[in-house]
């Protein structure tokens, strides 16, 4: 290819076998003359290429790009059917976003539960066997109903509703009661509140104080040994007004010494006031013959010691069968003897002389 006409011709007119060809200003055009009767003239002009041909004493086309893909033949010079390349498709296109997947709707954290009047936590006092009341505030600020449901932990709560509807934009507020055991010693104690909806719970403290002396009391009683695994059985029990923590002693002294020796040490209970409970402490090794007398120490903090006493007399199974077999030795050699006794006195009798 060699060039028709340079950049700097304004309207360059260009004869060749008898056609003109026309470029317009501040475009470059070529010619080319193939076999001496068909011209091909290639234009650039504005970013888009068109291809014009036209040969000898004929009438010319124009080849212009379809769509940056395919090619569409016009007749020459006929601009208004000129169709522009498409634009660069050589950037990579993200596919649209996978919306398979099933998103869960959005938690709603608008909604509120409190003790009423927005206080942090609730705080009741009463005595044992009492029962205390206040209310429970739940906001629904949402466009929707909202069910929420109610629960307590770590003390005995009845609420007036364990589900509750509040409507929408609405506050609602439940009543509900806390029962006090009768024999809950005095001093404070804590349990949660819990309001769970849409997904989300919320949790408040409740603090209750049981008012009265501090009486910490512990005794020992009903103590029994047996004597054939040797296990002692006692009975503690909590005469005061707090929860305890006993331990326990133990201590047998015999007729040759002390025949067990236990140091204090801590029991796995607790005991509430008033409550009794009934225990075993092995004793492996008892003696095999001995009177033995037991005494059980018990222990708790803040209470005075408690002791209770148990006597036994020991006598293992071999043990017993040599006493009983020297026994029905001795009483056999006694009544023989006094078969002997009988039977000389009548032969004594019958010699006499009258």
């Amino acid at each position: 290819m060699r060039p028709a006409a340079r950049p700097a011709l304004a309207a360059a007119a260009t004869t060749l076998c008898g056609v003109v060809a026309v470029a317009p200003a501040g475009v470059r055009a070529w010619s080319v003359a193939a076999g001496g009767d068909r011209v091909w003239t290639s234009v650039a002009s504005g970013g888009d290429r068109v291809w014009t041909s036209t040969p000898a004493g004929g009438r010319g086309w124009a080849v212009v790009p379809a769509g940056g893909r395919g090619w569409s033949v016009v007749p020459a010079g006929d601009r208004s059917r000129t169709v522009p390349p498409s634009a660069d498709r050589s950037r990579t296109v993200p596919p649209p976003a996978d919306r398979s997947r099933t998103v869960p709707p959005p938690v709603d954290r608008s909604w509120t539960a409190a003790p009423v009047a927005r206080r942090p936590y609730v705080y009741l006092e009463g005595p044992a066997g009492s029962v205390l009341q206040d209310v429970l505030s739940l906001t629904n600020p949402g466009a929707r109903p909202l069910t929420v449901r109610l629960a307590a932990h770590g003390a005995r709560v009845a609420f007036a509703r364990a589900d509750v509807t509040v409507p929408a934009r609405t506050r609602a507020d439940v009543p509900f009661a806390v029962t006090v055991a009768a024999d809950t010693p005095p001093g404070g104690y804590r349990g949660t509140v819990r309001a769970t909806a849409a997904g989300r719970e919320v949790r408040f403290d409740l603090r209750l104080r049981v008012p009265g002396p501090r009486l910490a009391a512990l005794t020992v009683e009903d103590v029994r040994v047996d004597t054939g695994t040797g296990a002692l059985r006692y009975t503690l029990v909590n005469r005061g007004s707090t929860v305890l923590a006993p331990r326990l002693a133990v201590r047998a002294e015999g007729l040759l010494g002390t025949r067990l020796d236990r140091p204090d040490h801590p029991l796995p209970l607790t005991l509430r006031p008033g409550e009794r409970v009934t225990r075993t402490e092995p004793w492996p090794d008892p003696p095999a013959l001995d009177s033995v007398t037991v005494r059980l120490t018990a222990t708790a903090p803040g209470a005075d010691p408690a002791t209770a006493r148990a006597g036994a007399a020991f006598v293992s199974g071999p043990v017993r069968a040599g006493v009983l077999a020297a026994v029905a030795g001795v009483l056999g050699l006694a009544l023989r003897r006094r078969a002997r006794t009988r039977t000389r006195t009548p032969q004594a009798s019958a010699g006499a002389t009258p």
